[in-house]
């Protein structure tokens, strides 16, 4: 019997599993999946959880429970992943050997690349968010802080979910105005980027925002320390951004478990093929989601679309066919910009985000690049989309795998 092996049970991970488990015959291959934690976190609603708009119990569950029966599921620690014997050793003396491996083991927050972030104070008056520990303390310190400066920074891309802290600027803004204390904090959004994203049409509407919602923006800025003692954060020009509360997105960088395989670039992500996501270096190994290097966004929709034409290309893998090379690096997001509004953006490698109707052409009901109540509620809706939709594989109606330009204001461009 031949063996697919799955490092990762995340949302990629996860949703590859329910995938391969309707595609590959079961009298014909085995599928694993190796993890190392039992709780599969809803990381979207990280950015909620310190603004009390939900709860610990809405963002966390159980993982196995959604791994298809027929699946062998293993909780262990990787260590090491030897590609020329496809061989991947596990804690204890224990390894699995493969015919097809997918790489699905994510990225994590590194703070302790940047001088000064991750000593005394972190967790005291400098936070993540990124991670369900940082996104519950930082909840507790914001409903207990009494103001000052409100410092929002980006350490470098890329980054999960490049939206993020944009809008957890414009949900702070939205918190404190209904706790009555906006006029007590200052709010500054600090960025690696020459603007508000890495996109330009989506900077110009997102730059309107935070001059609209009054909060200052520092753009160009290339952290080189944290100055705990003093409560600022100093880049590369010796330019310093003074700060009470830091809310800051460290350096992300794939798992360790990469570079001690010698897989991976310098942020221990995995050399893709950004079509096909074929690993450049390894025929049988195939890499998703934000394990990859690929210049797409790292976010749940563009793993949800990946996972599709992995799909496909596994079994054209399987069969000895060309691989299909279509995914086109497509994402779509909402920014939720607080009171109750939203923003929605669709692209993908080639077409930056622009105006227009999404997902059906010339009719919506959401509208791209426009704030409004539907899209907030779009976003809201998401959550139960993941559980019960996204993570079991489910196609999502209306939504193609690759971007349509139906609907959208190319022209523009």
């Amino acid at each position: 019997m031949k063996k697919l092996l799955i490092l990762g049970a995340g949302t990629s991970g996860t949703m590859m599993a329910n995938h391969l488990d309707h595609k590959l015959p079961k009298k014909e291959w085995q599928i694993t999946i190796v993890d190392q934690t039992k709780t599969h976190y809803y990381q979207p609603g990280f950015l909620f959880l310190p603004f009390d708009i939900y709860t610990t119990k809405q963002v966390k569950k159980n993982g196995k429970k959604f791994i298809p029966e027929r699946v062998n599921y293993i909780q262990r620690k990787i260590e090491l992943i030897d590609a020329e014997k496809n061989i991947v050793h596990l804690e204890d003396d224990y390894y699995l050997d493969y015919d097809i491996l997918i790489i699905a083991t994510g990225t994590n927050i590194a703070p302790d690349e940047i001088e000064g972030m991750n000593g005394p104070m972190w967790q005291k008056n400098i936070f993540d968010f990124y991670t369900y520990e940082g996104s519950k303390a930082l909840r507790n310190k914001l409903r207990e802080w009494e103001g000052g400066k409100l410092v929002v920074h980006i350490t470098e891309m890329p980054i999960k979910c490049p939206v993020a802290p944009l809008e957890f600027a414009f949900l702070a803004d939205s918190y404190f105005k209904n706790k009555g204390m906006r006029d007590k904090v200052d709010i500054t959004y600090v960025t690696p980027l020459g603007g508000a994203f890495t996109k330009p049409k989506a900077t110009e509407a997102l730059h309107h925002l935070l001059e609209e919602k009054g909060i200052k923006e520092v753009t160009d800025f290339n952290i080189e320390r944290v100055d705990w003692e003093n409560n600022k954060i100093i880049d590369y020009a010796d330019t310093e951004v003074e700060y009470d509360l830091l809310v800051t997105v460290p350096t992300n960088m794939g798992d360790d478990l990469i570079e001690r395989s010698g897989m991976g670039d310098d942020l221990n992500f995995v050399p893709t093929d950004k079509a096909t996501l074929q690993s450049l270096d390894h025929e049988n190994i195939f890499a998703i989601g934000d394990a990859t290097n690929l210049p797409a966004s790292k976010a749940g929709s563009v793993a949800h679309f990946e996972a599709e034409i992995l799909t496909e290309n596994i079994m054209r893998y399987i069969e000895g066919e060309p691989l299909k090379a279509e995914f086109d690096g497509h994402a779509n997001c909402f920014i939720e910009t607080g009171n109750g509004k939203a923003l929605l953006i669709d692209f993908n490698y080639t077409h930056e985000p622009v105006e227009g109707t999404f997902p059906l052409p010339g009719v919506g009901p959401l509208r791209l690049l426009k704030e409004s109540r539907t899209n907030h509620m779009g976003k809201m809706a998401f959550r139960w989309v993941y559980w019960n939709m996204l993570l079991k594989g489910r196609h999502i109606p209306f939504v193609s795998t690759a971007m349509t330009k139906k609907g959208k204001q190319l022209e523009n461009v």
